[in-house]
């Protein structure tokens, strides 16, 4: 039976901890900072030097922290492309404007643990010789904002923030920057268009890699809150001992974001890949199995923009037939099955669900937050989300579904800027692949039932009803 493996949230749910500093020290609050200021240069083979910031992008690098943001991308190999030759100042933002429908793991660290989240942010930048930084969070979280804030104001108190941090002679500033509850700014350049003030339009990559291009065109880190949280404990352990957690190419730990028709949802700290998808759903340590009498239909496994899986599937991994619900959590498996895990939002939808009306939830979601910039996602999230509300209002159509499949398919594909355009089309093109049946049948109902009211209303109501559903 597997269990949870409580890293991040070790202490969150103690009785008795609160996150204030004091707090905090009493649990070795600071400690790995401490640690890591406290680095002295390393001799190496070729008589070169290696500094303790250098050391510490060594320690991220061999750890294989992968972002927990939903790119999942090598978090060492992001920090090795920053810019350090332009002589520009270098930024590190925190992306805490956690969106994705189904995702409510962040929020659970900043309103229960939030120095710990400032202690990776600084550690952080004192590896990669950041000397400003921001918490960019979601509009929708005041008291997150209020938490961080304080946290923030007691750092500095402490000396853990501004000048001199410990005698180091390291200066660090941090500002927490209240986003205004907009989805698009989850995407990197984004966030960063708005905290330079602007609308939030992603950039387009290449030139406007943040690396290189960022905030105010200078180098600029931008890592999700769990992932920098994972720094501090990769500084305290080591970046090999990290390494030991989870499972190769998969390392460290995971929360995970549970919800839907579960006896238990809420939040669940793994280690990555050591529980499969149907443990998480059925097992007592988890969600603890489907509501008495249910079935389970389908899940996604990733926030609402991964692809559904349909209950009972099957797919071939690494030469084997693999069981949806045997899946191991982990990043590569559930790309190698058709989805991803994304923001790590497992939700999970029993026999009693409306196929078509949960799309339709989701695809309304995507056309309100589009954020214009590019026709195929502004005008395609839309046309998706009238069709499906044709659908759930008896206006449908048999002929909805193909339709529904033909306008995802003209969104995504190096069309768009940013990856908006994939997270809007790809639940429609799943969720019909998987379940075109419902969606067919839902539409030829609407359509059965509207011909037999056309036919008793007479010849006149039965041309205006005829030239309505052309429109």
């Amino acid at each position: 039976m597997p269990s949870e493996y409580r890293l991040i949230l070790k202490y969150a749910d103690e009785p008795g901890y609160t996150p204030d500093i004091e707090c905090y020290l009493r649990h070795g609050g600071y400690d790995a900072l401490k640690k890591a200021l406290a680095l002295q240069p390393k001799d190496l083979p070729d008589g070169a030097k290696r500094s303790g910031p250098e050391q510490i992008r060594q320690e991220v690098m061999a750890s294989g922290l992968r972002g927990r943001g939903g790119a999942g991308f090598s978090c060492g190999l992001k920090w090795s492309f920053v810019d350090r030759k332009s002589g520009k100042p270098i930024y590190l933002i925190c992306n805490a404007d956690e969106s994705e429908p189904g995702t409510f793991k962040d929020r659970q660290i900043i309103h229960k643990d939030p120095h710990q989240l400032i202690e990776g942010m600084i550690i952080s930048c004192f590896a990669n010789d950041v000397h400003l930084a921001y918490i960019y969070i979601r509009g929708e979280m005041p008291d997150g904002a209020r938490l961080l804030n304080r946290a923030l104001q007691e750092a500095r108190a402490k000396n853990f923030l501004g000048k001199d941090i410990l005698g180091n002679g390291y200066d660090l500033e941090m500002h927490v920057h209240r986003g205004a509850g907009a989805y698009i700014c989850g995407e990197e350049t984004g966030l960063i268009e708005s905290l330079e003030g602007k609308r939030p339009y992603p950039r387009i990559k290449p030139p406007y890699f943040p690396a290189v291009l960022g905030l105010w065109m200078c180098p600029t880190i931008v890592n999700n809150v769990e992932t920098l949280c994972n720094v501090k404990h990769i500084v305290a352990m080591g970046g090999t001992e990290f390494a030991k957690l989870g499972t190769p190419n998969n390392t460290g730990t995971r929360i995970v974001s549970l919800s839907g028709h579960v006896k238990k949802p809420g939040c669940y700290e793994i280690e990555v890949g050591r529980a499969t998808i149907g443990q998480l759903i059925f097992d007592a340590n988890f969600g603890g199995g489907l509501r008495d009498g249910r079935k389970l239909k389908a899940v996604i496994p990733g926030g609402s923009s991964a692809k559904v899986f349909k209950a009972g599937e099957k797919f071939k991994i690494k030469d084997k037939e693999v069981d949806m619900l045997d899946l191991p959590y982990d990043f590569d498996s559930l790309i190698q099955a058709g989805s991803m895990s994304g923001s790590s939002a497992i939700i999970v939808m029993d026999d009693s669900t409306d196929i078509v009306g949960a799309l339709a939830n989701i695809a309304e979601f995507y056309a309100h937050e589009s954020c214009g910039q590019c026709t195929p996602c502004r005008e395609g999230s839309l046309w998706m989300s009238k069709a499906l509300h044709r659908l759930t209002h008896g206006e449908g159509r048999a002929q909805d579904a193909d339709y529904l499949v033909k306008i995802a398919d003209n969104i995504p594909g190096g069309r768009t800027i940013c990856a908006f355009g994939e997270a809007c089309a790809w639940p429609v093109q799943s969720f019909v692949a998987k379940f075109k049946d419902e969606f067919v049948d839902k539409g030829a109902a609407d359509e059965e039932r509207r011909a037999k009211k056309s036919k008793g209303a007479g010849p006149g109501m039965e041309m205006k009803l005829a030239a309505s559903q052309q429109h």
